[in-house]
């Protein structure tokens, strides 16, 4: 296995991240097998948003196809729920995106640290 000196992503973008972007946070949750199976599967940030509203057979069919145990499916939501957690907290930096051009990014750091709240609150954290 070759552990990729990559930085991982920042978890306040979790929503934007690419299916790399992924691949690299299951490494750092310690369930990197899964990565190539996540990436043939396109499973990115906006993919794992939506999870929390899956019904059970989404689940199931999810598990099912990305060949998952039961229990590293349980770590990968606890994972989710402590990234959104931290995000509603206020934890995580704010960073320009890659796609937006840096004469903006002083507009777009503060517009993001004002809309902040409002953008996860919208995530719908589980008890």
């Amino acid at each position: 296995m070759i552990i990729s000196k990559e930085k991982s992503p920042e978890p306040l973008d979790f929503f934007i991240w690419t299916v790399e972007d992924v691949g690299l946070w299951l490494e750092e949750i310690k369930l990197g097998s899964y990565r190539q199976i996540f990436k043939e599967n396109g499973v990115n940030g906006e993919y794992l948003e939506g999870m929390s509203m899956f019904t059970t057979e989404q689940i199931l069919r999810f598990i099912r196809r990305c060949h998952m145990k039961w229990g590293d499916f349980i770590t990968l939501c606890k994972e989710l729920r402590r990234i959104k957690v931290a995000c509603l907290k206020g934890e995580q930096r704010v960073r320009r995106p890659w796609w937006a051009p840096s004469c903006i990014s002083i507009v777009f750091m503060k517009t993001a640290k004002r809309n902040r709240q409002c953008r996860v609150v919208s995530l719908k954290l589980e008890p």
